[in-house]
């Protein structure tokens, strides 16, 4: 079975590619929308990073790392990719986002992230889709959405494992919704 072939959507790697077209869905957002708009699809989209990355980190890449060959290969990637995301979606935070410098950083980060996202379906998720039974991709579905609703909401960028998602991200993530809340920037990432 390949993830291509996952449609029930009760599994993990049927969640994490639905959650993937929702981050495609909010590139679209903040790019051809303005002001206020602009604003808030982009608290979106950082949101849904933030807590999608987290899960992936916790549940996903350790998961990959044990059951694929190349696994410790394969994370290492994408691990890396992440934390550059994460750099980049940081110093968009502290932009207009109708500025210049918004929009050539927001077009880098909307390019690495689809490719990012492209590399897991490929060659972490469709794989780990095929190593395990329809019970364990349920129960990661289910590792996943916890891990989900506990992590941080902002781009933390050197916090891209499980152990250290696990010491640092309920601290920061305590931090980031008391932010969210300060600012009203508490848009649904789902």
């Amino acid at each position: 079975m390949t993830s291509s072939e996952i449609t029930n959507g009760r599994d993990v790697v049927a969640f994490l590619v639905n959650q993937h077209q929702r981050i495609k869905d909010l590139f679209q957002q903040v790019s051809t929308s303005t002001g206020e708009q602009r604003e808030e699809a982009f608290t979106a989209l950082r949101r849904l990073l933030a807590v999608h990355e987290t899960a992936e980190e916790e549940v996903v890449h350790p998961r990959a790392r044990k059951e694929l060959e190349d696994g410790d290969e394969i994370v290492d990637a994408r691990l890396q990719e992440e934390n550059e995301a994460k750099q980049t979606l940081a110093r968009l935070e502290g932009l207009d986002v109708e500025g210049s410098e918004f929009e050539k950083l927001f077009q880098e980060l909307q390019a690495d992230v689809l490719n990012h996202a492209a590399a897991e379906e490929e060659q972490e998720f469709g794989r780990l889709a095929d190593e395990l039974d329809a019970d364990q991709l349920e129960r990661m579905k289910r590792a996943v959405e916890l891990a989900e609703a506990t992590a941080p909401t902002r781009p933390h960028p050197g916090v891209e494992s499980a152990k250290a998602n696990m010491l640092a991200g309920p601290f920061a993530a305590m931090l980031d919704r008391a932010r969210d809340m300060l600012t009203g920037k508490t848009n649904d990432a789902d």
